[in-house]
Protein backbone atom coordinates (compact mmCIF):
# COMPACT_ATOMS: atom_id res chain seq x y z
CA UNK A 1 0.00 0.00 0.00
CA UNK A 2 1.32 3.46 -0.92
CA UNK A 3 1.81 5.97 1.90
CA UNK A 4 -0.91 8.58 2.33
CA UNK A 5 0.12 11.63 0.28
CA UNK A 6 -1.64 14.90 1.17
CA UNK A 7 -0.22 16.65 -1.89
CA UNK A 8 -1.76 14.07 -4.26
CA UNK A 9 -5.03 14.03 -2.33
CA UNK A 10 -5.36 17.82 -2.57
CA UNK A 11 -3.55 18.42 -5.85
CA UNK A 12 -5.43 21.65 -6.80
CA UNK A 13 -4.19 23.24 -3.56
CA UNK A 14 -0.55 22.31 -4.14
CA UNK A 15 -0.28 22.75 -7.92
CA UNK A 16 -1.87 26.08 -8.91
CA UNK A 17 -1.12 27.85 -12.17
CA UNK A 18 1.96 30.06 -12.29
CA UNK A 19 0.22 32.35 -14.79
CA UNK A 20 -3.29 32.81 -13.46
CA UNK A 21 -4.30 33.31 -9.79
CA UNK A 22 -7.32 31.37 -8.57
CA UNK A 23 -9.80 31.32 -5.71
CA UNK A 24 -9.90 28.02 -3.81
CA UNK A 25 -11.63 26.56 -0.78
CA UNK A 26 -9.09 25.04 1.61
CA UNK A 27 -10.51 22.36 3.95
CA UNK A 28 -9.58 22.01 7.60
CA UNK A 29 -6.31 20.09 7.87
CA UNK A 30 -4.11 18.79 10.68
CA UNK A 31 -0.59 20.20 10.99
CA UNK A 32 2.52 19.94 13.07
CA UNK A 33 3.21 23.57 13.98
CA UNK A 34 5.84 25.71 15.66
CA UNK A 35 5.83 29.50 16.18
CA UNK A 36 8.60 32.06 16.21
CA UNK A 37 9.76 35.53 15.27
CA UNK A 38 12.70 36.93 13.34
CA UNK A 39 14.57 36.93 10.05
CA UNK A 40 14.46 33.40 8.55
CA UNK A 41 17.80 34.04 6.84
CA UNK A 42 19.73 34.78 10.03
CA UNK A 43 17.68 33.58 13.01
CA UNK A 44 19.02 30.57 14.92
CA UNK A 45 15.52 30.12 16.33
CA UNK A 46 14.15 29.66 12.82
CA UNK A 47 16.74 26.99 11.98
CA UNK A 48 16.04 25.24 15.29
CA UNK A 49 12.33 25.31 14.49
CA UNK A 50 12.81 23.73 11.07
CA UNK A 51 15.13 21.07 12.48
CA UNK A 52 12.57 20.16 15.12
CA UNK A 53 9.65 20.20 12.69
CA UNK A 54 11.29 17.87 10.18
CA UNK A 55 12.75 15.69 12.93
CA UNK A 56 9.37 15.16 14.57
CA UNK A 57 7.57 14.69 11.22
CA UNK A 58 9.89 11.91 10.07
CA UNK A 59 9.99 10.25 13.49
CA UNK A 60 6.17 10.27 13.54
CA UNK A 61 6.01 8.81 10.03
CA UNK A 62 8.28 5.87 10.83
CA UNK A 63 6.66 5.22 14.23
CA UNK A 64 3.19 5.02 12.67
CA UNK A 65 4.44 2.87 9.80
CA UNK A 66 6.10 0.45 12.22
CA UNK A 67 2.96 0.17 14.36
CA UNK A 68 0.61 -0.15 11.39
CA UNK A 69 1.83 -0.02 7.75
CA UNK A 70 -1.58 1.26 6.68
CA UNK A 71 -0.95 4.48 8.66
CA UNK A 72 2.24 5.32 6.78
CA UNK A 73 2.27 8.76 5.16
CA UNK A 74 4.51 10.81 2.93
CA UNK A 75 5.98 13.80 4.77
CA UNK A 76 4.28 16.85 3.26
CA UNK A 77 6.03 20.05 2.13
CA UNK A 78 7.04 22.75 4.57
CA UNK A 79 4.47 25.55 4.87
CA UNK A 80 4.67 28.92 6.57
CA UNK A 81 2.26 31.56 7.83
CA UNK A 82 3.86 35.01 7.92
CA UNK A 83 2.69 38.27 9.45
CA UNK A 84 3.78 41.42 11.24
CA UNK A 85 2.21 43.28 14.14
CA UNK A 86 0.38 45.68 11.80
CA UNK A 87 -3.40 45.75 12.27
CA UNK A 88 -4.27 45.06 8.62
CA UNK A 89 -3.38 41.74 6.98
CA UNK A 90 0.33 42.10 6.41
CA UNK A 91 2.27 40.68 3.50
CA UNK A 92 5.56 40.12 5.31
CA UNK A 93 7.55 39.44 2.16
CA UNK A 94 7.31 43.16 1.31
CA UNK A 95 8.22 44.33 4.81
CA UNK A 96 11.81 45.56 5.00
CA UNK A 97 12.30 44.81 8.72
CA UNK A 98 12.67 41.04 8.70
CA UNK A 99 13.48 40.90 12.40
CA UNK A 100 9.85 41.89 13.00
CA UNK A 101 8.41 38.97 11.03
CA UNK A 102 6.24 36.52 12.97
CA UNK A 103 5.93 33.02 11.60
CA UNK A 104 4.26 29.68 12.11
CA UNK A 105 6.06 26.90 10.26
CA UNK A 106 4.06 23.75 9.69
CA UNK A 107 3.79 20.37 7.97
CA UNK A 108 0.46 18.69 7.18
CA UNK A 109 -0.17 15.27 8.73
CA UNK A 110 -3.01 12.72 8.43
CA UNK A 111 -6.23 13.57 10.25
CA UNK A 112 -5.97 10.45 12.43
CA UNK A 113 -2.70 11.56 14.09
CA UNK A 114 -3.15 12.28 17.81
CA UNK A 115 -1.49 14.77 20.13
CA UNK A 116 -0.11 11.88 22.19
CA UNK A 117 1.56 10.40 19.10
CA UNK A 118 3.11 13.78 18.28
CA UNK A 119 4.41 14.18 21.84
CA UNK A 120 5.93 10.70 21.72
CA UNK A 121 7.57 11.46 18.37
CA UNK A 122 9.00 14.71 19.73
CA UNK A 123 10.54 12.90 22.71
CA UNK A 124 11.96 10.16 20.48
CA UNK A 125 13.39 12.62 17.96
CA UNK A 126 15.06 14.66 20.71
CA UNK A 127 16.70 11.52 22.11
CA UNK A 128 18.35 10.79 18.77
CA UNK A 129 19.97 14.20 18.27
CA UNK A 130 19.87 17.67 19.80
CA UNK A 131 16.57 19.34 18.87
CA UNK A 132 16.14 22.23 21.30
CA UNK A 133 12.78 23.25 19.80
CA UNK A 134 11.21 19.77 19.68
CA UNK A 135 9.19 20.39 22.83
CA UNK A 136 7.46 23.32 21.13
CA UNK A 137 6.00 21.28 18.28
CA UNK A 138 2.24 21.00 18.56
CA UNK A 139 -0.58 19.32 16.64
CA UNK A 140 -3.24 21.78 15.52
CA UNK A 141 -6.11 21.81 13.05
CA UNK A 142 -6.16 24.77 10.69
CA UNK A 143 -9.25 25.80 8.71
CA UNK A 144 -8.08 28.34 6.13
CA UNK A 145 -11.28 28.40 4.07
CA UNK A 146 -11.65 30.67 1.06
CA UNK A 147 -8.28 31.80 -0.29
CA UNK A 148 -6.50 33.16 -3.36
CA UNK A 149 -3.35 31.48 -4.59
CA UNK A 150 -0.78 31.30 -7.39
CA UNK A 151 2.42 29.36 -8.06
CA UNK A 152 5.62 31.39 -7.88
CA UNK A 153 8.81 30.06 -9.52
CA UNK A 154 12.09 31.69 -8.54
CA UNK A 155 14.20 32.90 -5.61
CA UNK A 156 12.37 33.59 -2.37
CA UNK A 157 13.77 37.13 -2.29
CA UNK A 158 12.02 38.00 -5.58
CA UNK A 159 8.46 37.02 -4.61
CA UNK A 160 7.18 40.59 -4.15
CA UNK A 161 5.83 41.24 -7.70
CA UNK A 162 3.95 37.91 -7.70
CA UNK A 163 2.45 38.65 -4.30
CA UNK A 164 1.43 42.15 -5.42
CA UNK A 165 -0.23 40.63 -8.51
CA UNK A 166 -2.12 38.17 -6.30
CA UNK A 167 -3.36 41.01 -4.10
CA UNK A 168 -4.51 42.95 -7.17
CA UNK A 169 -6.38 39.85 -8.39
CA UNK A 170 -8.12 39.56 -5.01
CA UNK A 171 -9.36 43.15 -5.29
CA UNK A 172 -10.44 42.70 -8.92
CA UNK A 173 -12.51 39.65 -7.98
CA UNK A 174 -14.40 41.52 -5.27
CA UNK A 175 -12.59 40.13 -2.25
CA UNK A 176 -10.34 41.52 0.44
CA UNK A 177 -7.46 39.99 2.37
CA UNK A 178 -7.92 38.45 5.81
CA UNK A 179 -5.73 36.29 8.00
CA UNK A 180 -2.08 35.58 7.29
CA UNK A 181 0.14 35.37 4.25
CA UNK A 182 0.74 31.67 3.50
CA UNK A 183 3.55 30.01 1.57
CA UNK A 184 4.05 26.35 0.65
CA UNK A 185 7.60 25.38 -0.27
CA UNK A 186 7.64 22.66 -2.93
CA UNK A 187 11.39 22.74 -3.59
CA UNK A 188 14.45 22.12 -1.46
CA UNK A 189 16.74 25.19 -1.60
CA UNK A 190 19.69 22.93 -0.74
CA UNK A 191 19.21 20.89 -3.93
CA UNK A 192 17.33 23.19 -6.32
CA UNK A 193 18.66 26.23 -8.15
CA UNK A 194 17.00 29.42 -6.84
CA UNK A 195 15.44 30.23 -10.22
CA UNK A 196 13.68 26.83 -10.24
CA UNK A 197 12.23 26.85 -6.73
CA UNK A 198 8.45 26.47 -6.64
CA UNK A 199 6.38 28.18 -3.93
CA UNK A 200 2.61 28.28 -3.61
CA UNK A 201 1.68 31.84 -2.58
CA UNK A 202 -1.69 31.92 -0.81
CA UNK A 203 -3.74 34.39 1.20
CA UNK A 204 -7.16 33.85 2.76
CA UNK A 205 -9.84 36.19 1.49
CA UNK A 206 -13.42 37.24 2.15
CA UNK A 207 -16.05 39.03 0.05
CA UNK A 208 -15.99 42.82 0.32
Amino acid sequence: MSPLDVVKQLKPLYAPSAKHPSIVEVPELAFLMIDGRGDPNSSAAYQDALGALYGVAYTLKFALKKADPERDFKVAPLEGLWWTDAERPSMAALDSDRDSWNWTMMIAVPDAVTAAEVAAAAEAAARRRPLPAAGRIRLERFAEGLAAQIMYVGPYADEAPTIAALHAFVEEQGYELRGRHHEIYLGDPRRTAPERLKTVIRHPVMPV
